[in-house]
């Protein structure tokens, strides 16, 4: 009997001393090495890290506009084939209503090939390339042929590598890229996070390599810009139509509207 009470102590202090420094070893950030930390110029970095459940089918499954405030402050990520993982909250979006928008792709109802995805479930990504060379991103909303464009992205990690995939496309040298710079427009936006056609008709609800993960501190109506969207302007009423939002005091959002802030203000 002393034998084996020698035994059994000998065994419960040899848990006891191992069983500390490996935990002090996850601790230390061993657990995690893909982790890239140098988003820590982002105040939201710190808390979204710890929240990276994924949004849900219910989430996507509203009307275009409503989808389109929504998306405001919600946080994108998108998982790259070597495992860094590239997360963006979003800052600025613009609400494409189908049919009878004359600005939108699938104007009139017309389906093709093309514009497929914008016909399908609520958080389907809709990816089209304008001037032969750039991408857009859209997400499916409610409504036939409606769809949310995504504007503008605040990087919160993976910095570097938005910088390597921006630099990439992107001829001959050129300065280094700010990191406001680095996703304030739609096809930037694209050109950071890896995005081209391949992700046309994904689901963001499904897809291993892009999703949508819950923000924190949300905006209020208050924190919205509602006011026009960009680049459309010879689509007659549709031009004026206040279907783009963005986040107020934001110095990532690609264009500002002062005139409309100035109202907001006042």
């Amino acid at each position: 009997m002393p034998r084996k009470r020698k035994l059994l102590a000998q065994l419960s202090a040899l848990q006891s001393n191992s069983s500390f420094p490996h935990f002090d070893a996850l601790e230390s950030g061993n657990a995690m090495p893909d982790r890239d930390l140098s988003s820590k110029s982002s105040k939201y970095f710190a808390i979204e890290e710890k929240n990276s459940s994924q949004l849900e089918a219910d989430f996507f499954n509203q009307p275009c506009v409503s989808l389109a405030k929504s998306f405001l402050g919600q946080v994108l990520v998108r998982k790259l084939p070597d495992g860094r993982e590239l997360w963006g909250r979003i800052v600025e979006t613009e609400a494409y209503l189908g049919g009878e928008d004359e600005a939108s792709h699938s104007k009139g109802g017309k389906q093709t090939q093309r514009n497929a995805a914008m016909f399908m479930k609520p958080g389907t990504l809709y990816v089209y390339q304008i001037y032969g060379i750039y991408f857009c991103m859209n997400v499916s909303s409610q409504g036939e042929g409606a769809a949310v464009l995504l504007r503008s992205l605040e990087p919160l990690q993976g910095l570097e590598a938005m910088r390597e995939l921006r630099r990439a496309s992107r001829k001959g040298p050129a300065k280094p890229l700010k990191d406001w710079q680095l996703c304030n427009g739609p096809s930037k936006l694209c050109q950071a996070f890896g995005i081209d056609k391949t992700f046309d008709q994904r689901d963001l609800t499904q897809d291993a390599a892009i999703w949508m993960a819950p923000g924190h501190d949300l905006p209020g109506e208050q924190d919205v810009v509602t006011t026009t969207r960009i680049g459309i302007g010879s689509r007659g009423e549709w031009a004026q139509k206040p279907l783009r939002f963005y986040l107020r005091g934001n110095k990532f959002v690609s264009v500002v509207d002062k005139k409309m802030e100035r109202e907001m203000a006042a």
